[in-house]
């Protein structure tokens, strides 16, 4: 299944959401610009390495990406699902959770491989927490997805609470299956990094939904 769109036009322009896709492309394009040793040293200057700590590496790695097809999808779910989160949230609570939520999977990443050499790069713990947070606001959405099954190709329009459950539970069993085994030869998926970031935007959703009806207004009835 890949996602082509949601049904819910935004009421506000996606500023942040845009701004940000526009950071990570351009990042993106200057590595590739880069010789393959001067590439090197770039992402060993800016990725999170969790057997190096550093603090601003958390920060600067969500920029970072390892190749065309880590990109892009990672774009077009910030797309897809960025500027309805961003229209409720408002712009500036909207990058603060974005980065709130990249540096929680960060950290639920290197807690599962704290010594790992291989360096953790990509926006997809923060895109999760988006994903996260769409999943609790909006599930009555839908996402219109292609679907390919072997000769079949088909645009069907899936439920957002059932293309983002599913997501998740196969981060989640993904992980789980991950456990133990090593992937410092030549890296991987850091899906507890999704996984960190998801729960982290559930929380928020929740936290938004709570009160919103908190401050529903009253209306006694005789």
């Amino acid at each position: 299944m890949f996602p082509l769109s949601d049904v819910i036009p935004s009421r506000t322009r996606p500023v942040v959401t845009v701004t940000l896709i526009v950071i990570n492309m351009l990042v993106f394009l200057y590595q590739l610009m880069l010789p393959g040793p001067a590439d090197e040293l770039f992402v060993q200057r800016y990725a999170l390495v969790p057997a190096w700590f550093s603090w601003p590496t958390v920060f600067t790695s969500m920029f970072l990406h390892a190749g065309i097809w880590h990109v892009v999808p990672n774009m077009l779910y910030l797309w897809i699902f960025g500027d309805n989160v961003e229209d409720r949230l408002g712009h500036g609570r909207y990058l603060a959770f974005y980065v709130f939520a990249g540096a929680v999977a960060a950290f639920a990443q290197l807690v599962i491989n704290p010594f790992s050499t291989v360096p953790m790069v990509g926006a997809s713990g923060a895109i999760a927490g988006v994903m996260g947070a769409y999943f609790v606001l909006y599930p009555q959405s839908r996402v219109l997805t292609a679907v390919f099954v072997l000769i079949f190709f088909d645009i069907v329009e899936i439920p957002a609470i059932f293309f983002l459950g599913v997501w998740f539970l196969l981060q989640l069993l993904s992980g789980v299956g991950s456990l133990g085994v090593s992937n410092a030869a030549g890296g991987g998926t850091a899906f507890f990094a999704h996984i960190g970031g998801f729960v982290v935007g559930v929380a928020t959703g929740l936290y938004l939904r709570a009160r919103d009806r908190r401050w529903e207004p009253r209306i006694d009835q005789w």
